[in-house]
C-alpha cells in the first residue's frame, strides 16, 4: 500500500540531521576540494590530508568485512560507538589545533586525517544500521534528503572562517552522534537489527559495477572543476534534490530500472566533452562524470539495502564491502598519476586515459544490462517493476501467480501488463489512465486475457489468480 505522503518523513529527521551533519563535517575536514578551509589558511607543507584520510577509512572498512559478524549490531556494541564519535570529535581538535599551533600542524594533520577517517568509516555503517530499519521508500527518501542536507550545511559553512569555522568543525560531529543515537532509540525494538547473520551469498556484480566506476571516476577526480565531485559539492545537491522530489511526489511512477541505467549514458558523455573543453568549458563534463560516479554510489547503495532486507542479512556486511572500494577510486587517481610521470604528450595522455575509461564503461554496460541475476538470486525485482512502494505479501503472491499464468496462456507483454493492474483490483479507467491506451483498446486485451485462459469475468480471473475479490 502506498505510504501517506504527509508521514514519509516521520522517523527519519533525525537520521537526516546525523547524516546531513556527517558528510558535511567530512567533507569540510579532509575528503573536499575546499577541505581544510578557513582552519588552515595556508598550510606550510604539501602534504594532501585526503590520503591518509582514504588510508584509514579504507582500512577500518576492510576490517569489518571480516570481522562484521563480531560486532553487529554495531548500534548495540559501546565499544564502536565510542571509537566512532571519539574519532570524529578528536579529528576536529586535531584541526584547530593545527591552526593554532603550525609548527606542529603537519603531526596534527596526519593524526587528524587518520581519526576522521575511523571515525566516519565507521559512522557509516552505524547509521546504515538505523537507516536498514525502515521501509526502501523511506530509505530512498531519507538518504537523498540527508546529502540534499549535508550540501546545504557544506555551503553555509564553507563562508565561515577563523573561530567560527573551528566551532563548526567540533559541533558538526557531535550534533551526528547526538542525532544518530536519537534516531536508533527511536526505533521499534521489534524493528532493531539483530545478533548472528545467515548464510548469504554476495551480490558481486553489484561491487563489480561500483569498482568500474569508483576507478573511471578516480582516474579524473583531482581534475573536476569546483562544485562537482562525489561529496557535498553542487553537483550532489542538484542529482539528490531532484532524486528526493521525484520519489517524494512520484514515487508510484519513478522507475528505478531506468535510473540505474543511466550512470552509463552520463559518464560516457562526459568523458566525450573531455577533449572538447577548449570548447564547452570543463564544466560540463565535469559535471557530467561528477554526478554519474554520484549517482551509481547511491543507487547500489540503494539495491544493498533492498538485498539485505529481502535476506535478512545484516546491511553491515554489504556496506562494509562498498566502502572499501574507496581504495579502486584511490588506484585510479593513482593511475593517472603515473601516466602523467611518464611525461607523455598531454593529447597522448587524454587519450589513454579515454581509452582506458572507454573499456571500464564497456565493461559496467555489459554488467548494467543483464541484471536478471539479481532479481533471481538476490530477490531484486525492483529494476523491472519500477516504483518504490514495497508490496504486501499478497501482492507478492499474486506477482508471482501474474508471471504463472502469463507463461502457462502465453500472454503478450502488453497483456500481462493489463492481468498485473486486473489483479491490484484496478478498474478499467484507472488501467487506461496509467497505460495510456483506449478503452477499447483495453477491452480488446482484456476480451484476449479472457479467451486465452478460457474465463468470462473477473471474478473467475481472481480465483485463478488466489486472490481475496
Amino acid at each position: 500500500m502506498q505510504e501517506d505522503r504527509r508521514a514519509l518523513l516521520k522517523g527519519g529527521r533525525r537520521y537526516i540531521c546525523a547524516y546531513g551533519c556527517a558528510r558535511a563535517w567530512a567533507t569540510l575536514t579532509f575528503t573536499g576540494a575546499t577541505a581544510g578551509a578557513g582552519v588552515l589558511d595556508a598550510a606550510p607543507w604539501s602534504f594532501e590530508p585526503h590520503f591518509t584520510f582514504d588510508v584509514a577509512y579504507i582500512a577500518v572498512s576492510i576490517l569489518l568485512v571480516l570481522l562484521f559478524r563480531r560486532f553487529v549490531p554495531l548500534n548495540e556494541n559501546r565499544a564502536v560507538k565510542a571509537a566512532s564519535f571519539g574519532c570524529m570529535v578528536a579529528a576536529s581538535l586535531l584541526c584547530v589545533a593545527a591552526a593554532w599551533v603550525p609548527e606542529a600542524s603537519f603531526a596534527l594533520m596526519v593524526g587528524g586525517s587518520l581519526a576522521a577517517g575511523v571515525g566516519y568509516g565507521l559512522f557509516l555503517l552505524l547509521a546504515a544500521e538505523v537507516l536498514a530499519t525502515f521501509s526502501l521508500l523511506r530509505i530512498f527518501l531519507f538518504l537523498s534528503g540527508a546529502m540534499v542536507l549535508g550540501s546545504v550545511i557544506t555551503f553555509f559553512c564553507e563562508g565561515l572562517a577563523g573561530v567560527q569555522a573551528q566551532a563548526m568543525l567540533v559541533l558538526l560531529p557531535v550534533l551526528a552522534g547526538a542525532y544518530l543515537r536519537g534516531a536508533y532509540y527511536h526505533v521499534p525494538t521489534a524493528d532493531r537489527p539483530k545478533r548472528g547473520v545467515p548464510k548469504f551469498s554476495y551480490p558481486w556484480k553489484l561491487f563489480a559495477l561500483y569498482g568500474l566506476y569508483a576507478f573511471a571516476y578516480g582516474m579524473r577526480a583531482n581534475q573536476l572543476v569546483a562544485g562537482a565531485g562525489r561529496h557535498s559539492s553542487v553537483s550532489t545537491f542538484i542529482l539528490m534534490a531532484v532524486l528526493f522530489a521525484t520519489a517524494y511526489f512520484a514515487s508510484k511512477r519513478f522507475n528505478i530500472g531506468l535510473l540505474y541505467r543511466s550512470p552509463v549514458v552520463l559518464m560516457v558523455c562526459g568523458f566525450l566533452l573531455v577533449p572538447a573543453e577548449s570548447l564547452f568549458g570543463a564544466a560540463v563534463s565535469g559535471y557530467l562524470i561528477a554526478i554519474s560516479y554520484s549517482l551509481m554510489s547511491f543507487l547500489v547503495m540503494f539495491l544493498l539495502f533492498d538485498i539485505s532486507k529481502r535476506l535478512g542479512v545484516a546491511i553491515v556486511a554489504f556496506m562494509a564491502i562498498k566502502n572499501a572500494e574507496q581504495l579502486l577510486q584511490v588506484a585510479g587517481g593513482e593511475a593517472t598519476g603515473l601516466l602523467g610521470a611518464l611525461g607523455l604528450p598531454a593529447s597522448t595522455e587524454a587519450l589513454t586515459v579515454t581509452v582506458i575509461v572507454s573499456v571500464l564503461i564497456l565493461a559496467a554496460t555489459a554488467l548494467l544490462f543483464s541484471e536478471k541475476e539479481l532479481a533471481s538470486k538476490w530477490g531484486v525485482s525492483i529494476l523491472d517493476t519500477g516504483g518504490l512502494i514495497e508490496r504486501t505479501a499478497e501482492e507478492e503472491r499474486a506477482a508471482e501467480r501474474v508471471d504463472e499464468l502469463s507463461r502457462t496462456y502465453r500472454l503478450s507483454p502488453r497483456e500481462q501488463e493489463v492481468l498485473a493492474l486486473l489483479a491490484a483490483g484496478k478498474t478499467g479507467r484507472v488501467i487506461q489512465q496509467e497505460l495510456f491506451i483506449a478503452e477499447g483498446t483495453f477491452k480488446a486485451h482484456t476480451r484476449h486475457i479472457y479467451e486465452k485462459m478460457g474465463i468470462n469475468s473477473r471474478k473467475e480471473l481472481f480465483d485463478l489468480l488466489g486472490i481475496s475479490h
